[in-house]
């Protein structure tokens, strides 16, 4: 299963940041100014910069981008759904959320040029454009509701959501950046996926996540276990063809976003937990994601 390989670097560049942060001069201060800066800068500039330079073609995918939103809309329910068990903590809730229907954009645009080429990743990018705004106002939302903040000031703020939201109007515009400029923007977006890892990793607590136990077995259940088999019922009811098959597929067993952890963190969330959550997702990713393919 050589998909493996595809996510092994990301979780050990988490195990990096970790000992950096507890056993070097790298200690939280430093840290926290790079989440601040992959949060503000880099991670914006990575989706802008995809969205921008890979053409969408929306009229001739309009069934996965349907199947792609239904993916994420069950993600969003069943996460929200946990609220009402008994005795699920509140914070940790509102924090984790997210870590069910959020999804690493980086390893999504990674694996499927690895696997479908051109036209793959330009399939990723209009999934992209399309659920990452859905996403990020999903995670802000409960955030926003345990911390007293305004929903919206929240929304308006947020740089993923507006850098995506950007990157569709640009691509829609036809807007084509000077090679000096895309240039810049994509080596700014370089930095985003190592440096977003080893600030999870900084931030780990591997203890955060015995808070709640039963929570967090319940979010990576539904982003590594229920949509997946939700895409699969999907491409079958949608008649996808058999590489949109496939990609779907891919999409829905996607380690989450690393990022979740630094918009927690940003508004005043159970960090420590989320980035335990970031973590195992991203493991249970490197077994589940080639299980999923084979057995397609």
């Amino acid at each position: 299963m050589p998909d493996v390989l595809l996510l092994l670097p990301d979780f050990l560049l988490i195990l990096v940041g970790f000992v950096l942060c507890r056993y070097t001069m790298l200690d939280r201060p430093v840290w926290e100014a790079a989440e601040k800066l992959v949060y503000y800068l880099l991670f914006p500039v990575l989706l802008f910069n995809s969205i921008v330079r890979t053409p969408l073609q929306p009229a001739e995918t309009l069934s996965l981008a349907g199947a792609g939103i239904g993916v994420v809309l069950l993600g969003i329910a069943l996460a929200y759904a946990l609220k009402l068990w008994p005795g699920v903590d509140a914070k940790a809730h509102a924090s984790g959320a997210q870590v069910a229907f959020r999804f690493n954009s980086y390893i999504a645009l990674a694996l499927a040029e690895r696997l479908l080429g051109a036209q793959g990743v330009a399939w990723v990018a209009l999934l992209i454009a399309l659920c990452v705004p859905l996403c990020n106002v999903a995670a802000v939302w409960p955030l926003a509701r345990h911390g007293g903040h305004g929903l919206l000031r929240e929304l308006a703020r947020n740089p993923l959501i507006l850098s995506t939201v950007a990157g569709l109007l640009a691509n829609l515009a036809g807007l084509r950046l000077p090679e000096a400029a895309a240039l810049t923007l994509h080596r700014i977006g370089l930095a985003a996926l190592p440096l977003g890892l080893m600030a999870v990793g900084a931030g780990l607590r591997f203890g955060a996540l015995k808070d709640a136990p039963a929570l967090a077995a319940a979010l990576l259940a539904i982003r590594h276990g229920v949509l997946p088999l939700w895409a699969l019922g999907l491409s079958a009811m949608l008649s996808l063809p058999g590489p949109q098959r496939t990609l779907l597929l891919c999409f829905a067993a996607l380690p989450t976003a690393s990022s979740a952890y630094v918009l927690a963190v940003r508004m005043g969330g159970h960090g420590a937990f989320v980035a335990g959550l970031v973590t195992l997702s991203t493991l249970l990713g490197m077994v589940t994601l080639p299980l999923w393919l084979t057995l397609l």
